[in-house]
């Protein structure tokens, strides 16, 4: 298999950043899907892998380039795995069309009001196609344990960050530098398993 570029569906110019640094060793660019003039495409499926799939093939398809798409969230345990796959819409309503990250972190611990279980792990899954038709995706999860503050905590991160514990480092995720938190973060391990593989493939 030969690769020199991939489209990523996601127009997050943090990850874009992220996945061309992990890629460039292996003489891979990533080029988001915005720059192709791709439009998002809908996630109404209930899990991260079916909607990183899609996202992926969507991006595949229009651009005829092989692709990568990421699902990704925060389960709490105690709200039977929500936000999960609606965290970035987690407030959404009449009046709030595109809630901001505020939003969601404020109805969460309204939701966990006088909740004493508040164990929560992010969840991120990567999804690679070599085609649209591929059939068979390449792809990694990873997992991040920690549990649901009191309140928000640190100006680092984004999304749940402020609010996500992390025990052994005595620390929010919105306290980390960004080195500390993609050592240890789901994305992280999801990224470091997909490297892995893709190295694997492309050496066959």
């Amino acid at each position: 298999m030969s690769i020199q570029k991939i489209v990523l569906a996601s127009n997050n110019a943090g990850k874009v950043k992220e996945f061309n640094a992990l890629l460039a060793p292996l003489g891979i660019e990533v080029i988001p899907q915005g720059a192709l003039g791709i439009p998002s495409c809908e996630e109404p499926y209930p899990s991260f892998v079916e909607n990183a799939i899609t996202k992926a093939r969507h991006a595949s398809q229009l651009s005829g380039l092989p692709a990568l798409a990421d699902d990704s969230g925060i389960c709490v345990n105690a709200l039977g795995g929500l936000p999960g796959v609606l965290s970035a819409r987690f407030a959404l309503s009449d009046q709030k069309k595109n809630p901001s990250d505020a939003d969601n972190n404020a109805l969460l611990l309204e939701k966990l009001q006088n909740t004493t279980d508040r164990q929560a792990h992010f969840t991120c899954t990567l999804v690679f196609l070599e085609s649209a038709t591929d059939p068979e995706p390449m792809i990694a999860t990873g997992h991040w344990h920690g549990e649901i503050l009191q309140a928000p905590l640190g100006e680092a991160g984004f999304g749940y960050d402020p609010l996500f514990w992390v025990a052994s480092l005595q620390k929010s995720a919105a306290q980390l530098s960004s080195e500390e938190k993609n050592a240890i973060s789901h994305r992280g391990q999801a990224l470091q398993a997909l490297l892995q593989k893709l190295k694997e493939k492309l050496v066959k």
